[in-house]
């Protein structure tokens, strides 16, 4: 049980260590950052914990993010209206996902080697569409997406909710969900139970795919700009903060709950190096190390368990 509220403590001692030790970290402004820098972490963290609860993983998420939001702006920039251009990020991170799984289920190749390749394919054809240069003429609007304010609370905060919701619904409310949670405790068993295991492996790929798509846009709208070389190393992010907040590796086990609070641990660290100085190569160091010592403990918790 303590281990399992570890992530929340860690959270809260983050919060209130960065409170004390810098001035500027309390206030309206550095808070809002924080969360705009953390959303597209979260949301993509949040399709990751559908995947890896299924026993899969993808490697391939920011590439996926990068091509979204490149054919998203290209949209905008060849005339076509905002909604319409997040609509071409989104279903080109859903096309991406559903290749992805439709490989792992069809083929049946694990899903790292599979996702490892598509990192490479999707990046270069970005690098390749794009010819290597970013998209920059899209419309101001564009920009409240990832920048601006309803309520007095950051847009992307209501969007992370809303996505937040949506998935801890599916999980833990839907026959989706409790098929999820049996492929990937044991997939075998799960097929002999007359799971469709190839459909709902397939779909949590997807799913997946379709938020990292919806992440690209807002990263493009923070930057306000599509990179075809946007989110180099996110992938190892994302599943930190699955793996953070409780999630296995091996399966079976995860959370929204604990994805957000994993997600916001390393945003906290992050803003909280940048005021104190710290290089932000410490800063990959450090989140390394937290996975290893997260892995760790769930190991460790497995074995006294059986």
């Amino acid at each position: 049980m303590i281990q399992r509220l570890l992530p929340f403590f860690t959270l809260i001692a983050l919060f209130v260590g960065l409170s004390i030790a810098t001035p500027h970290f309390l206030t309206s402004t550095n808070l809002s950052s924080v969360v705009r820098q953390t959303a597209v972490i979260n949301i993509m963290a949040l399709g990751m914990t559908m995947i890896i609860i299924a026993g899969g993983i993808d490697l391939s998420v920011g590439s996926t993010l990068a091509m979204g939001g490149l054919l998203g702006t290209m949209s905008m920039e060849a005339g076509a209206p905002i909604p319409a251009g997040v609509a071409v990020g989104i279903v080109t991170g859903l096309g991406c996902g559903f290749l992805n799984g439709l490989m792992t289920t069809r083929l049946r190749i694990n899903p790292f080697i599979v996702t490892l390749g598509t990192l490479g394919i999707y990046r270069g054809l970005s690098l390749i569409i794009s010819n290597g240069l970013p998209v920059h003429n899209v419309p101001p609007g564009f920009s409240f997406l990832g920048e601006g304010n309803l309520l007095a609370v950051p847009f992307v905060l209501w969007i992370l909710l809303v996505c937040a919701v949506g998935v801890h619904v599916l999980l833990e409310h839907t026959r989706h969900g409790r098929y999820v949670f049996a492929i990937g405790s044991n997939p075998e068993a799960a097929l002999y139970a007359g799971i469709a295991v190839v459909f709902h492996t397939t779909a949590v790929y997807t799913i997946g795919g379709m938020l990292t798509g919806l992440a690209g846009m807002i990263e493009a709208s923070r930057l306000m700009t599509g990179q075809p070389t946007a989110g180099q190393g996110y992938e190892l992010q994302a599943i930190a903060a699955v793996v953070i907040g409780g999630g296995s590796l091996r399966g079976g086990e995860g959370s929204v709950i604990g994805t957000l609070v994993g997600a916001f641990i390393m945003g906290l660290l992050a803003n909280g190096s940048d005021l104190l100085g710290i290089s932000p190569y410490l800063q990959q160091a450090i989140i390394g190390a937290i996975i290893i010592l997260a892995v760790a403990v769930d190991e460790l918790r497995k074995r006294r368990l059986s």
